[in-house]
């Protein structure tokens, strides 16, 4: 006769007390499906794993001392033990001395499984072929009874040939609810400690008393790109997620804020049993597809559940994962202000190896090969960051996310109806916040499905009319609705008027509000608008005289400035300008112009920032164009100023500058600190690139890789400045007032810093000569070096003969920060400044 299991929960109860061992005994609170399956890594005498197997409402179990194996050529004894209640999947903890099975039990792995065979046949014939579908155990098993007399209860558990077949691959013994090792269970306090003590002696790390609050930090739109400094990681595409944790209490919180922990059990199940009682991470809620992939579908299948039936079915059958990438505050400490890098070194200490809650891996400075990776698995793109940055509740170009697609999230602010039918939906008019007003981006027809336009159709007929976004014009047959639904839409580009051109419907973002549907004009990689035209800029008052002694006029100013861009613009391109302004030359009045006058044309770029020190926001002027370079000379601009930062990343500088000021000291003084520098930087191991000021001294640019801050920058300054002054005292000073330097080269250090201005290389200074700040190289830093050398008469002929030497490579070349930064202090420890 074959064996049937009892299917009955006697056997088990007769060995365990209720009130003495926390093992569940009700079997209620899990669900039946059919598919759920657990491996529990038990310490007990002897260590051995527990195989479990949903079968007729209990879980059927089997005992295997030396675990699962992949490799075909095990074959695990595995013995059949009473059967377990289903409450049992969820167990991990401590059973007491004294009762039956005393010691640690974490759950090693859990999922569920399809059967392969009619298992009410198979445990007669004693063969049972399954796929499993874990976090570890993946593809098809079979149990095989062995043949051993009237003894039922020894089976076999043998791994079948498949893609998840592989030879001496051993896996990771932790649990995969709460990352915990079976002998780490008796003293979780013990790893909580040790993370304690690792925080402590974290930089930046501020202990707080309770739990901080914060909205998540968001990324701006670019390109993918390699560079030293910054972490990579994958684009999940599903719900921004933060998780909270104090104490027992567990939320999950959209990035709208809304709880979403109801909807996903399982998340809020591992986040309690990971060993601290407090912290915030964030991550991305996802749903895998049959391919591995995730799909936001699912994911939205997923989350319209709210039957809490159907939510605990759901767990077991269609899991979700949260991929964690960051953590504001772990234990009692508010990391925020901990560079990325080392937040994500303390993040991955916590989380389990494989489970629902999984670190989000990285990889440092080539972006582009992982760029490459998600395009080939199909996933929404990457994650740039900056491995320094510190945790913002703010968008941030510290954070750059790359998709694949240009796409973005828009209100849907209205419909068109079917031309052929009128109760039918023909296109979706969509809009976006510029600011805090909605304009208009257009209509979107494609990718709707009729399915989707039936849905749309119910949910938009019991909205009220309201007027059209701004851009609409006199759109004709739109009804336009007072709508907070939010749509993803992939197009081409923005077309001349602010339209999205090629657009089509991807998906609903129910996760999202229309108040977050902000511009991409906000987005520095990825410009809202295609660049229109040029036009040719016509000189005004093309004779007057701008130089007097040298005797040029306006217009050889801006012939200047139009045949030099080449050289210029890619110093320039993309930063905040503030302009120098002679309407009536030299010896005329001049001015500051920081903000751009409202009577600019459109096709010159603006960006308005907020200025500190005006205590207001600037429209700054942003040129990429030779033409914008003419125009602004035609404004009567003679100098142009440039921030050491570009608008991607205004928080960290391309480079660092020394300006070497004589005042009344000799330029032969100049000529040997600057020399000095480049030394100085060579013993440091960095480049250094000189330029002509084009007045009086000569600027020293430090390129950063932009690995620092503002304020970093400014330190690297100053202790460089006090070297120099130490080795130099004759002749260099750090004092700021006239008075102090006495006849010295003063070196400051003080032009670093956020917002702060550099002459830019190129531009024209306002001196009788027309002299040009020029970039130089290091073997014209000589005795027959001066300022006047170089002029708007003579500055285009020396760059088109110039072919070797780029300027624009300070940009790019490699800057290795820690170790310039350690050289510098060893020779400040020698020095003893």
């Amino acid at each position: 006769m074959g064996f049937m299991p009892s299917r009955q929960l006697q056997a088990y109860r007769d060995k365990r007390s209720q009130d003495a061992t926390p093992e569940p005994f009700s079997g209620l609170l899990v669900p039946q499906t059919g598919k759920l399956f657990v491996v529990q890594q038990h310490q007990a005498s002897h260590l051995h794993w527990d195989l479990r197997l949903e079968v007729d409402g209990v879980l059927c179990s089997w005992a295997i001392p030396k675990g699962p194996s992949r490799s075909l050529s095990d074959k695990r004894f595995a013995a059949q033990v009473e059967d377990h209640p289903l409450d049992y999947a969820t167990f991990e903890g401590q059973i007491p001395e004294g009762n039956y099975g005393a010691g640690s039990v974490i759950i090693w792995d859990r999922g569920y499984y399809q059967r392969l065979n009619d298992f009410a046949e198979g445990f007669r014939k004693g063969k049972l072929l399954f796929e499993l579908y874990g976090h570890k155990l993946r593809g098809r098993w079979t149990l095989v009874r062995m043949k051993d007399g009237d003894n039922l209860k020894n089976w076999l558990f043998i791994k079948e040939r498949d893609a998840w077949a592989e030879d001496n691959t051993p896996y990771p013994d932790t649990s995969v609810v709460s990352g915990l090792a079976v002998h780490e269970l008796a003293d979780t306090q013990k790893i909580a400690r040790n993370i304690a003590r690792r925080l402590t002696r974290t930089p930046g790390a501020q202990p707080v008393t309770g739990l901080v609050s914060c909205a998540p930090m968001l990324a701006t739109s670019g390109e993918s790109f390699d560079r030293p400094g910054w972490l990579f990681e994958f684009k999940y595409d599903g719900y921004r997620l933060l998780l909270e944790r104090d104490g027992d209490s567990v939320t999950l919180r959209s990035r709208n804020g809304h709880d979403l922990s109801a909807g996903f059990p399982e998340i809020v199940d591992s986040a309690r049993r990971l060993p601290l009682d407090r912290f915030l991470l964030d991550g991305e809620l996802v749903r895998h597809n049959d391919r591995g992939a995730p799909d936001f579908g699912l994911l939205q299948q997923r989350a319209k559940l709210s039957d809490q039936l159907q939510v605990a079915r759901a767990a077991i059958e269609a899991p979700c994962t949260c991929y964690v990438f960051d953590a504001p505050q772990l234990g009692r400490f508010d990391l925020r202000s901990v560079p990325l890098e080392k937040r994500k070194q303390h993040l991955e200490r916590l989380l389990p190896d494989y489970g629902v809650l999984r670190f989000s891996a990285h990889v440092k400075r080539y972006g582009n090969k992982l760029y490459n990776t998600a395009r080939q698995l199909g996933l929404e793109g990457i994650v740039a960051k900056r491995a320094d940055s510190s945790y913002r509740s703010a968008r941030s170009s510290s954070w750059i996310k790359v998709r694949q697609d240009r796409s973005g999230d828009f209100v849907i602010s209205g419909f068109k109806a079917n031309r052929r039918n009128p109760r039918d939906i023909g296109s979706l008019a969509i809009a976006e916040y510029r600011g805090d007003r909605l304009w208009h981006t257009g209509f979107v027809a494609s990718g709707l499905t009729s399915e989707l336009r039936a849905v749309l159709g119910e949910r938009l007929s019991g909205l009220e009319e309201t007027a059209a976004p701004e851009g609409a014009g006199s759109v004709a047959d739109c009804q336009w609705l007072d709508s907070a639904l939010v749509c993803e839409v992939r197009y081409r580009e923005y077309t001349r008027d602010g339209h999205l051109r090629h657009p089509v419907f991807v998906r609903m973002r129910e996760d999202k509000a229309a108040e977050d549907c902000q511009s991409h004009f906000d987005d520095p990689e990825e410009p809202a608008l295609s660049p229109a035209p040029e036009p040719d800029v016509t000189v005004t008052n093309p004779d007057k005289i701008y130089f007097p002694e040298a005797g040029y006029a306006k217009a050889a100013v801006c012939d200047y400035y139009q045949a030099i861009a080449p050289w210029m613009l890619p110093l320039i391109a993309g930063r905040p300008l503030v302009l120098t302004r002679f309407p009536d030359g030299i010896h005329g009045k001049s001015f500051y112009q920081r903000d751009a006058p409202g009577y600019v044309p459109d096709w010159i770029e603006r960006r308005v920032l907020w200025s500190e020190g005006a205590d207001r926001e600037i429209s700054y002027f942003i040129v990429r164009s030779a033409a914008a370079l003419k125009y602004l000379a035609n404004m009567g601009t003679i100098v142009i100023h440039s921030w050491h930062s570009r608008i991607d990343d205004l928080v960290h500088p391309d480079w660092c500058v020394l300006d070497l000021d004589p005042k009344r000291a000799p330029f032969t003084d100049v000529i040997r600190l600057a020399r000095a520098a480049g030394e100085l930087c060579e013993e440091l191991g960095l480049s250094a690139y000189p330029k002509t000021s084009g007045a009086s001294g000569m600027h020293i640019m430090i390129p950063l890789g932009r690995q620092l801050t503002h304020d970093q920058s400014r330190t690297l300054g100053e202790l460089m400045a006090r070297v120099l002054v130490s080795r130099h005292p004759a002749i260099a000073t750090i004092e700021r007032s006239l008075s102090a330097r006495k006849n010295k080269v003063y070196l400051d250090y003080l032009q670093n810093g956020q917002g702060r201005l550099l002459v830019a290389p190129f531009s024209v200074r306002a001196e009788p000569a027309a002299t040009v700040s020029m970039p130089i190289s290091w073997h014209e830093v000589n005795g027959r070096l001066h300022n006047e050398r170089f002029h708007i008469g003579n500055a285009l002929k020396r760059m088109r003969a110039s072919r070797s030497y780029s300027f624009a490579d300070i940009l790019t070349a490699d800057a290795d920060l820690p170790g310039a930064l350690s050289r510098l202090n060893d020779i400040i420890r020698k020095v003893a400044i």
